[in-house]
């Protein structure tokens, strides 16, 4: 039976320790085949397209068939009233009027509105005179942060039209699909319903 010395352990130690660390020989790689090979990305399909927002039009060349409706008003029309929020229709800070009916324009094509009437925040107020819902979110204190607003705004703009301002619990139906994180629901539903008031007289 060999003896075991210190000399020979470290011997047969740093013999194990070169065969680990060995580079294993180059495993030949299979072939590609060919329907394997990565092909190119295509480029996405564009087209141009009019946009009639706040009554004017807004002609935008090389839109390409995915871009929201959102997307386009704010990187191509320069109109960045409605925001994105969630970005999944979930929030409502990215409502707008099309035909006088909101919609959440993350959640909606460019492409699909055209030929048709968009409204945003900055079309409610007539020169300096701002829109009585504008006014009564003023006077009302119904903001925070400011990021959900113009959604909120434009929801109550419909919420009026629409005739869902008989009571207040009315009102929180129909304002329910726009979040506010910083819980101003309170002074969102009473400046709703002083606008309201305002617009009927």
């Amino acid at each position: 039976m060999p003896e075991h010395s210190r000399r020979n352990v470290l011997k047969s130690g740093g013999a194990a320790a070169a065969a680990v660390m060995a580079p294993l020989p180059d495993s030949p790689r299979p072939a590609t085949a060919p329907h394997q090979v990565q092909q190119a990305a295509r480029p996405e399909p564009v087209t141009d397209l009019t946009l009639e927002v706040n009554g004017k039009r807004h002609r935008l060349e090389g839109v390409e068939a995915r871009v929201t409706l959102l997307d386009a008003l704010r990187e191509r029309a320069g109109l960045t009233g409605a925001k994105k929020g969630c970005d999944r229709g979930e929030c409502g800070a990215c409502t707008v009027l099309v035909d006088g009916q909101r919609i959440k324009s993350c959640l909606t094509l460019a492409v699909m509105q055209e030929g048709r009437s968009i409204t945003t925040v900055e079309g409610l107020a007539h020169g300096d005179r701002l829109h009585p819902v504008q006014e009564a979110f003023i006077r009302r204190d119904a903001f925070q942060c400011g990021i959900c607003t113009p959604g909120q705004i434009m929801s109550a703009v419909a919420c009026i039209e629409e005739g869902h301002t008989g009571s207040e619990d009315e009102i929180r139906e129909w304002m329910s699909g726009n979040l506010c994180r910083c819980s101003c629901y309170p002074n969102i539903v009473d400046a709703v319903a002083d606008a309201a008031k305002a617009v009927r007289r």
